[in-house]
């Protein structure tokens, strides 16, 4: 089952950061696509259900930026 998460990102400048986050998501076999958007210090991440939120935040937190699961989420 597919869930669309939401996250506020901060302390992205450029593409290559939030390029930087969007691997490291994909790079977990539980994410089917991420779409971060440094402009906008947000993420959307598509998973298999099998990885929570907080998991979540804490592997882009890993990658050095500050997130937050967003209230919409």
């Amino acid at each position: 089952m597919t869930e669309t998460l939401k996250f506020q990102i901060d302390g992205m400048t450029c593409g290559g950061c939030s390029g930087r986050v969007k691997g490291v998501l994909e790079l977990n076999l539980n994410v089917e696509s991420a779409e971060i958007s440094h402009e906008e210090n947000s993420g959307i991440v598509k998973t298999n259900g099998q990885i929570t939120a907080e998991e979540l935040v804490k592997v882009i937190e890993q990658t050095g930026y500050s997130a937050a699961i967003s209230p919409s989420s």
